[in-house]
């Protein structure tokens, strides 16, 4: 029996050099066939769809569905984002076309300024507000037009919010008020000319006790540019708030136009001298593209199936002699590239969905459709990865992206505790004194531009100095968060990428296995054109059988002994 071993060693050459301090491995006293039978088991599942087919003669047609599935989802990704595209051209051109026409001497680029400081401003804008609403007819260049409820004109909604009761008397410094709110609302028709002016004595405005004032109006428009693109004209709901804020109660009241949006399909409609794109197969085709979808879901469903029922035989049989498999070998059988694939394919299906329901006038979130698309495609575009694998000198991007993924993580965690810290500390001693750094969201949009080298000299230059020891303060602040993340948190991060990079490069040149799984399948010699992978299914083993077998011999080795 030693002479066999001795024997065995010299032909498996350096393989087994690796034991020699440890002790041999628990399979290599055991039968070969045995442990043939699970490492082709092991070996094939881990093969490219190349070498399956040279294999077993197996087809790729997961590769081939693969390489379909985003060619059709790309055309439908771009077919949509045009689509899209013209949607919201729309709505934003018709945003800024209510705001010169309702807001007085409204001007572009004008953000966050548009307010106003007097009373009588403020009858002036509403007036004005009122005004253009019932002229227009007049005044328009687009086809807006007012809603209707059958014969009826939907009227302007003007509602006044403010405290119940209160008396302020801001130089005695005393003050009653009632916390609850009440709301006053006031409807202009714009057809039945009145004398507009005539109805604002109707509305009185509490400065002192009001919250905000909101004026609600309707308005319905057609977007004509889709029949350039042989798409059926779509009509518009525009539900239009203005509103005067005035909750600071410090003088100075904001006015904001919003608009939501509504899309119908027009009820009737006619297009001629050009032909329109036939909407059911734009239909057909993204059924095809969800038949696809399902499955490729399928298959890659069954793929992790089959290599979670691996790992558990492989588990199986590694505890029935004596050894244990690590939690690392046991994610080898789960792919996360299939798993990748079943979420693309999860996502996409949804989105496609939407965009039938889009199409058909059904649903309108333009906005949770293109979220599921978009995110759905780039995962099928990283599933590419995956095929740029099977090639050697690709697979080493791969492969130290995996390998660094744990050492990133923890890196991350550890940096992000001094980021929010940074955030927080920011956030309460510069805000009163910097715009960037008002409220949370913008201390860290701010400091993450900084990391990356962006915006830095406005960021120290808009710095107010009112406050010496807080401007000294910011310098310190500044230079330090700047000192701290790029010339070190940042350098350490690459360095750990480069690290591992080095690792996984010279572990490939040496082509040592790094696992237990890895060495247990070394030893299995046998390549995918050897023809033993291709069995008859009469001679078609399991693992199982294997198990059985092995159980057997060791029970009657007992039983001898």
């Amino acid at each position: 029996m030693n002479l066999l071993q001795a024997v065995n060693m010299e032909e498996s050459g350096d393989l087994y050099d690796v034991y020699e301090s440890n002790g041999p491995p628990p399979w290599a006293e055991e039968d070969l066939d045995n442990v043939e039978c699970l490492r082709r088991k092991i070996k094939y599942y881990f093969m490219n769809p190349c070498e399956k087919y040279h294999a077993r003669g197996r087809k790729p047609w997961k590769l081939v569905l693969q390489i379909i599935k985003i060619a059709i989802i790309t055309i439908q990704l771009v077919s949509f984002g045009l689509s899209n595209q013209m949607v919201v051209t729309f709505k934003e051109e018709n945003l800024l076309t209510f705001k010169h026409l309702f807001l007085k001497n409204y001007v572009d680029g004008g953000r966050d300024t548009y307010a106003v400081y007097r009373q009588d401003d403020v009858y002036d804008h509403i007036d004005y507000i009122i005004e253009q609403y019932g002229l227009l007819h007049n005044i328009t260049v687009g086809n807006h037009e007012y809603e209707k409820h059958g014969a009826f004109y939907t009227p302007l909604t003007l509602c006044q919010e403010f405290y119940r009761n209160g008396t302020i008397y801001s130089g005695n410094e005393t003050l009653e008020i009632d916390a609850n709110v009440k709301t006053e609302c006031l409807k202009v028709y714009p057809m039945s000319h009145p004398s507009l002016r005539a109805t604002l004595p109707l509305l009185k405005l509490h400065f002192k006790r009001m919250l905000s004032v909101k004026i609600t109006f309707v308005l319905k428009a057609i977007n004509l540019q889709t029949v350039r693109h042989r798409e059926l004209p779509d009509c518009y709901d525009f539900t239009v708030t203005i509103t005067f804020n005035n909750q600071a109660h410090s003088g100075r009241i904001k006015v904001n136009l919003e608009n939501d949006v509504d899309i119908n399909e027009c009820r009737e409609w006619k297009v001629t001298g050009a032909s329109a794109r036939d909407p059911y197969l734009t239909l057909l085709f993204d059924g095809l593209i969800i038949m696809t979808c399902v499955t490729s879901f399928m298959l890659c469903t069954r793929s992790v199936i089959s290599g979670i029922q691996l790992q558990h035989e492989y588990t199986l049989y590694c505890r029935d002699h004596g050894s244990k498999v690590s939690f690392s070998d046991k994610l080898e059988f789960v792919s996360g590239w299939y798993i990748l694939i079943i979420v693309s394919d999860t996502l996409t299906i949804i989105g496609s969905i939407l965009k039938m329901g889009i199409q058909s006038k059904v649903f309108t979130s333009y906005d949770v459709c293109s979220i599921f698309l978009g995110t759905g495609t780039m995962f099928v575009w990283i599933g590419v990865l995956r095929y740029m694998g099977f090639f050697r000198k690709y697979n080493i991007l791969i492969l130290t992206l995996r390998a660094a993924f744990p050492n990133v993580i923890r890196f991350i965690c550890c940096a992000g505790i001094i980021y929010l810290s940074y955030c927080f500390c920011g956030w309460i001693v510069l805000g009163p004194y910097h715009e960037k750094f008002r409220t949370l969201n913008t201390v860290s949009e701010c400091l993450f531009s900084l990391i990356n080298g962006d915006d830095m000299f406005p960021t120290f230059e808009n710095m107010k100095q009112k406050s010496s020891l807080v401007w000294i303060f910011s310098r310190v602040y500044l230079y330090t968060f700047v000192s701290l993340f790029i010339y070190m948190i940042l350098s350490l991060f690459i360095t750990i990428i480069t690290d591992t990079y080095d690792t996984m490069k010279q572990q490939q040149e040496n082509g040592l296995p790094i696992s237990e799984l890895q060495k247990f399948l070394s030893v299995c010699k046998d390549l995918p054109t050897s023809g033993l992978y291709r069995l008859d299914r009469n001679r078609r083993f399991s693992f199982n059988c294997c198990i059985n077998r092995c159980r057997t011999t060791q029970e009657r080795m007992t039983s001898e002994a």
